[in-house]
């Protein structure tokens, strides 16, 4: 839309992964799988750990939390990108990409939250044993959760609004498949110094600090599981911290190499590692989740098994 001299962008156009019709293809369904296997398999977590009064555990609300953020952080970029690749119709409007960017920060600074109150439980549970019931008790529990969605919230309010008052009057070709904080910083024509200093603290602040508490957490339970006299016994304590620290691994390797840079060294044209690593986090991550933690899980496992077989089941 032209206004005197200067043209202000509507919207942008998201190129995606590739304009390669045949790979498109396949990207297509391998997209549209991951996401359909993302939303049954939380949703059925989310469902067997409601349903079973056994799982009604500290460890197992963060659980179903954290499955019902993965659900919402892949449905706030993948039906978008679905219908881009379906349609070959790339664009999308200005409101629509802040919105996405609002609630896709939000979900993954969420899910990095809560990744924390998992191994804050597990903390409690292996070092101060005699304490988790008082200190993982419902209420706690529920503030933990909270304050997750709060901060989070915030912390994406706070990049939305300071990426609103930009002004976007050059180029409009997103190199990404959804509208991330870096791509669109690169567009802007106007001065981005404090949106990439509120990106690189603060935004590093809410990412590090969950991993360094994950981090500083594990410290303490490994050198109490190794205070276990029998290996057995080490390995029936540390296997319940598995699931999650597999999880840890898989979200912070990505989102780390991604985010945890200034965002001059962001490439729109090149940074394909950083695009691939965006996939990973955004739905290989969320879709593979309930098989991690229902594999090595008897107690999930256990449930599944009642939910599927209406209670019926023996168990594990």
């Amino acid at each position: 839309m032209m206004r005197g001299n200067q043209s202000h962008i509507t919207e942008f156009l998201l190129l995606g992964l590739t304009s390669d019709p045949k790979q498109q293809v396949w990207l297509f369904a391998s997209f549209l799988a991951m996401y359909l296997v993302n939303v049954g398999g939380n949703s059925v977590i989310i469902a067997a750990i409601r349903g079973d009064a056994h799982l009604h555990t500290a460890m197992y609300f963060f659980l179903s939390n954290l499955s019902l953020v993965d659900i919402c952080f892949t449905t706030v970029i993948m039906p978008q990108t679905l219908l881009n690749m379906l349609t070959q119709r790339k664009a999308i409007l200005f409101a629509q990409c802040l919105a996405q960017m609002y609630f896709f920060v939000a979900f993954g600074t969420t899910d990095s939250f809560l990744l924390g109150a998992m191994a804050m439980d597990r903390y409690v549970a292996i070092c101060h044993p005699l304490h988790y019931t008082t200190t993982m008790n419902p209420r706690h529990c529920l503030q933990l959760v909270t304050a997750s969605w709060l901060v989070s919230h915030l912390h994406s309010f706070t990049h939305t609004i300071l990426m609103a008052r930009l002004s976007f009057c050059g180029p409009n070709i997103i190199h990404h498949f959804f509208c991330d904080v870096q791509p669109l910083l690169t567009l802007s024509c106007s001065d981005t110094s404090l949106n990439e200093l509120l990106a690189f603290t603060e935004g590093s602040f809410v990412i590090m600090s969950p991993f360094i508490f994950i981090t500083v957490s594990y410290v303490y339970i490994i050198h109490a599981v190794l205070r276990v006299p029998s290996g057995r016994g080490r390995y029936k304590v540390f296997s319940t911290c598995g699931s999650h620290l597999t999880v840890v691994a898989l979200f912070y390797g990505t989102v780390i190499s991604v985010y945890i840079r200034p965002s001059s060294t962001y490439s729109v044209t090149k940074d394909h590692t950083g695009m691939a690593a965006s996939v990973v986090y955004t739905m290989v991550t969320p879709m593979l989740n309930p098989f991690i933690y229902s594999l090595r899980n008897r107690d999930i496992k256990g449930a599944l098994c009642r939910f599927f077989s209406r209670g019926k089941c023996s168990t594990l």
